[in-house]
């Protein structure tokens, strides 16, 4: 179940991040309140999974998912660019969260 829910967590880390993004342009105190309040339930998500998974691999498989959504999600909704470099770095990170799930100890 905690991989489950540290998957929750990581879809809802890649649309808080955007969030913040989508609040901005808006500029509106209502639009701010999106990404504070996934931001509880983002930490709130991590801290449930990490009862199951320890610390270190939950929070590195949050952050390096995260973060490669991010760039997608960006690039999706925000027509941000990505060079092929980045694009390269991108598939190392998700290679290390493959590796640090298959290779968890639990």
């Amino acid at each position: 179940m905690g991989w489950i829910i540290l998957a929750i967590a990581v879809v809802t880390e890649i649309i808080w991040a955007l969030s913040l993004k989508w609040a901005a342009t808006v500029g509106t105190w209502q639009a701010s309140m999106v990404p504070i309040t996934l931001s509880f339930l983002n930490m709130a998500l991590l801290a449930f999974a990490m009862r199951e998974i320890s610390a270190g691999t939950a929070y590195a498989i949050w952050t390096g998912l995260g973060a490669v959504g991010v760039i997608i999600g960006g690039t999706i909704l925000f027509g941000e660019k990505v060079s092929l470099v980045q694009a390269a770095f991108m598939t190392l990170i998700v290679i290390g969260v493959v590796g640090t799930k298959l290779f968890a100890a639990q």
